[in-house]
């Protein structure tokens, strides 16, 4: 069944993979961006936009992988942004041509002030070029979404114009982005209702929105939308984003099952009618989290709604005791809707493999042989350091032993740190090269951290800026697992990294040497294109990033 078909639904597009990407420090991979797309289509979102691909060759990579190997029959529908130029267009469409189900997004400004200071072009240029190369986009593929964008600072009349033109030239997707977060939930109310009415021919295609997050109104925004008819809704895991991030699916989703007797007039529905409002599987969410956070870098914080640490959590006495007489009095969804672990069983040391593989599939986790062997075999070290490990510590262990690897990266084998109130804090370290040779060093800091990146950077001889670096328990007590995340930075690039341990100096050490070894990667990979053809080369291969 299309997606077209079920206009009682909302359409979920997802664009962690090209807007949640441009977060600084974001950089993805193909092999991560291909885990994301998978639990992504595990998730059920509708369309996932998977890149831009003629951005770089990176990102034309990914595209045309997620294309094969996700948007097959039953699958998602996969999407590429593309300006509004030939090229643009072009690389698009030859990067999903493995897609049962390819969608080619297109935009350009309209907002007086991106016309004067960005294009500098006319109204009627602008006019001309979206007809165009949605007519050219179409020749590709037929299903084609147009972006007018900064919609929202867009003088209205030009705004319904260029719409119209836009579906008369083939576009079956009109989305409305909030390109710099300005509206309010009432505004976008307004201008929803203004194109519904001022648009003739908007009946015949899906409406859409894309808020942004400036002013901490997107998902508000984006369910205001809702309310006036759209039925389409773009956005990411956790809200990232360029800036402060797009509307966060988790919370979208949420809000339309938790609030369906709400919103279901909005579909002609009866109050209390059951039908879900989206196609999302929602015990897939806090999984699909983790795995986003884990592989960008970008910790989610506490008090995040939906997928935060506290989100299910009851400090105060009088909400315990209001929890343990009925949930419902201080809980309005239940942690199990969204995936979350619950703690049910506690491993220790003594703990047989068997019973670890059925925790975690429990959890969700779907090992291969291989990894559950890395996966155990922490499991055991961890669990002689704490009586017990909860799920919690598990989801931990899982990830940081089966994240995707970088290809030719250095390897710590050792770390050893001496530290205290009368001692010169001293880290001695032992990597392996990419190449194989095995290499020791020692080097004093200011603390053990300190002192371990001062010696680490010597073995591995690539220059960073050290911008961020934070720690976060994973559960409570005095033997906690600790995650480690860190920034680098390399020229006007962010690299993270993430790592956990009971000992936060080893994770540290860890997470440090995760990030080299993407900042690494990203330095082999800008050789081997220097290096490359220039005909050979896709066009314009040049990292851009476009914020709708």
């Amino acid at each position: 069944m299309s997606i077209a078909s079920q206009p009682d639904r909302v359409i979920i597009f997802d664009t962690t993979l090209r807007d949640g990407e441009q977060s600084p420090g974001a950089t993805l991979n193909v092999e991560e961006k291909l885990a994301i797309a998978h639990q992504l289509a595990l998730l059920g979102v509708d369309v996932i936009e998977a890149g831009f691909a003629v951005a770089s060759p990176g990102d034309f990579q990914a595209v045309k992988t997620i294309a094969e190997q996700v948007g097959i029959p039953g699958g998602p529908i996969i999407c590429s942004l593309a300006r509004a130029i030939r090229q643009d267009i072009h690389a698009a469409a030859e990067a999903l041509k493995g897609a049962d189900r390819p969608r080619i997004h297109t935009m350009i400004s309209t907002s007086d002030i991106h016309l004067k200071y960005q294009l500098k072009k006319s109204r009627s240029e602008v006019l001309a070029i979206a007809s165009e190369m949605i007519a050219y986009a179409k020749s590709f593929v037929d299903d084609i979404e147009f972006s007018p964008m900064d919609a929202s600072r867009t003088e209205p009349e030009f705004l319904y114009e260029i719409l119209s033109r836009a579906i008369a030239a083939g576009a079956t997707t009109i989305n409305i982005p909030d390109t710099v977060g300005y509206c309010t939930p009432k505004e976008i109310g307004n201008l929803i209702q203004g194109i519904r009415e001022h648009v003739p021919n908007i009946d015949g295609v899906i409406l859409s929105i894309h808020t942004q997050n400036d002013l901490g109104l997107a998902t508000a925004n984006a369910l205001a939308a809702i309310e006036y008819g759209v039925r389409q809704v773009e956005c990411t895991i956790n809200g990232i984003g360029e800036r402060a991030g797009n509307a966060a699916l988790e919370e979208i989703v949420m809000a339309l099952q938790v609030r369906k007797p709400f919103f279901n007039p909005y579909f002609g529905r009866p109050v209390d009618a059951d039908t879900p409002l989206t196609n999302i599987k929602t015990q897939e969410i806090y999984k699909t989290s983790s795995l986003v956070s884990q592989l960008t870098g970008m910790l989610i914080q506490p008090n995040k709604a939906i997928v935060g640490a506290n989100a299910f959590a009851h400090e105060s006495g009088i909400h315990q005791d209001g929890i343990i007489k009925h949930r419902q009095t201080y809980e309005i969804m239940e942690a199990a809707a969204i995936g979350l672990p619950e703690n049910r069983i506690v491993l220790g040391k003594h703990s047989g493999r068997n019973a670890f593989r059925t925790r975690l599939k429990e959890l969700g986790f779907e090992l291969n042989e291989a990894d559950l062997n890395k996966a155990f075999n922490r499991f055991k070290d961890v669990a002689d350091k704490k009586k017990e490990i909860s799920d919690w510590d598990l989801e931990a262990i899982v990830r940081d032993e089966t994240q995707i690897p970088v290809e030719s990266g250095f390897q710590i084998e050792h770390v050893q740190v001496i530290c205290g109130d009368c001692t010169c804090p001293t880290a001695t370290i032992t990597i392996v090269t990419p190449d194989g040779k095995i290499l020791t060093d020692a080097s004093v800091g200011t603390g053990p951290v300190d002192a371990v990146y001062q010696v680490i950077n010597r073995l591995v001889q690539i220059p960073n800026q050290l911008i961020e670096f934070s720690v976060q328990s994973v559960t409570g007590g005095i033997d906690a697992l600790g995650t480690v995340t860190v920034r680098l930075k390399h020229q006007e690039r962010i690299f993270s990294g993430q790592a956990s341990d009971t000992d936060i100096v080893v994770a540290a050490a860890y997470a440090h040497i995760n990030a080299l070894n993407r900042l690494y990667r990203y330095l082999q990979t800008e050789r081997s294109h220097f290096e490359f053809d220039e005909a050979k080369k896709p066009p314009q291969a040049k990292q851009v990033n476009v914020n709708l």
